[in-house]
């Protein structure tokens, strides 16, 4: 995760019914909360690791609930495409603080 990705833009939101119930089910994540990570200081990085049939992007920042989340994403036509949210384990809080 070298390369950080800045957003300049509208942000727009598309959502995959699967994910949302995924997310929903597994984290107690809706997608509400998970936007709210893009508007109040978050860090972008590129996934190299998981950037194989398309660019993928992941987020760690903190929703108006404190609740410290990371968001793995992809930008198709300028739109954020979200493929999974979850709390920050212990390691990406640390990268988070330490980059905020």
């Amino acid at each position: 995760m070298a390369k950080k990705l800045v957003l300049n833009e509208i942000l727009i939101f598309e959502w995959d019914s699967g994910n949302i119930e995924k997310n929903r089910e597994k984290h107690n994540i809706e997608p509400d909360e998970c936007e709210k990570v893009f508007y109040d200081e978050p860090v972008f990085f590129y996934d190299e690791k998981h950037s194989q049939a398309e660019d993928r992007y992941v987020g760690y920042g903190i929703t108006n609930n404190n609740r410290n989340l990371a968001v793995i994403f992809t930008l198709r036509s300028k739109k954020i495409r979200v493929i999974s949210v979850r709390d920050q384990n212990r390691k990406e809080r640390k990268v988070y603080y330490e980059s905020t």
